[in-house]
């Protein structure tokens, strides 16, 4: 059953690199969708890296193996590209997690205010915003940033964290949340603790505050990776989505780490929404095309003027 299984895999990977080749296509891919699907990719990373990378691209054909608002953004940097999503229903609740009138009611009352957006929102947010940020760069654009008073939207766990490491900004939170992240519970984060007390534990900046307490480390899922395959310490607690336990294999294959989620184990279920079947889907038939989203130069900005501040 097992070479039955492997050869299936073989196949369809032989399909999808043939695919690739006749439509001149380059498939991204994010960390959290399935192991399976991010080895069929050209790039694997997180969302600032795709972001950027997006722009370096020449592909006539853009896969993305992820959620709307990472194909929405990779469109907008990239109009003149066929953007392709394997499966389009693949969405990020916490991308719809804001209401138009806060911020303006924000706007209105607060002065010497610029509203950030975390990349993870829709198009429609974007154009509500000042600058984007992603997890990775957050802080760094927060800080470049002239104006005094933030409002971060619409990650509230995400937020938080950069208001504590910038205390020179006034950030003003909105009630949004990735609902993977915020699952992971302090007594599931106890339980691994006790069982592994000599474990480094790493978690990302979606969690909640009593799990980010926790945490001998916080960072991006990127930032996660390097930690993990660069350090000395023989066994780490990861807390953020499965999908990365497979980049963190390859990146430390050999070394005799342990590495322990916590149970049960936090999946995305739009990602996991991406498999290699559905990806082959989109190259046999072209479907799945990601439209320019309305008044997309004022949705662009954001992103273009994260780069530009992520860059200094």
């Amino acid at each position: 059953m097992e070479e039955v299984q492997t050869g299936r895999r073989e196949a369809l990977a032989e399909k999808v690199e043939r695919l690739k080749r006749e439509r001149g296509a380059v498939v991204l891919a994010h960390y959290y969708v399935p192991a399976e699907t991010q080895r069929l990719a050209d790039y694997v990373g997180d969302s600032f890296y795709l972001a950027r990378l997006a722009k370096t691209l020449d592909a006539s054909i853009i896969v993305l193996c992820g959620v709307s608002f990472m194909a929405e953004s990779v469109k907008l940097l990239n109009p003149a590209r066929r953007v392709l999503m394997p499966e389009p229903a693949a969405d990020c609740p916490m991308a719809h997690m804001v209401r138009q009138e806060d911020v303006d009611r924000v706007r209105a009352e607060v002065p010497d205010l610029a509203v950030v957006a975390y990349v993870n929102t829709t198009a429609e947010v974007k154009r509500w915003a000042d600058v984007c940020v992603t997890s990775s760069n957050a802080i760094k654009v927060v800080r470049e940033l002239p104006e005094k008073n933030i409002l971060f939207i619409p990650d509230m766990n995400l937020g938080r964290y950069v208001a504590e490491q910038v205390p020179e900004k006034h950030v003003i939170l909105n009630r949004g949340y990735c609902p993977t992240h915020n699952k992971i519970g302090l007594a599931q984060v106890e339980a691994l603790e006790l069982a592994h007390p000599d474990a480094l534990i790493l978690a990302h900046p979606e969690c909640t505050r009593e799990v980010l307490d926790e945490a001998d480390f916080i960072g991006s899922t990127k930032q996660i990776i390097e930690r993990v395959a660069t350090g000395e310490e023989r066994e780490y607690i990861v807390l953020t989505v499965v999908g990365v336990a497979d980049q963190i294999a390859q990146r430390t294959e050999g070394q005799g780490k342990r590495i322990y989620f916590p149970e049960p184990a936090p999946v995305c279920p739009n990602m996991a929404m991406v498999t290699p079947e559905k990806l082959l889907a989109c190259l046999e038939n072209m479907t799945g095309e990601v439209a320019l989203p309305e008044e997309s130069q004022r949705a662009v900005e954001p992103l273009e003027r994260m780069l530009e501040l992520a860059g200094r």
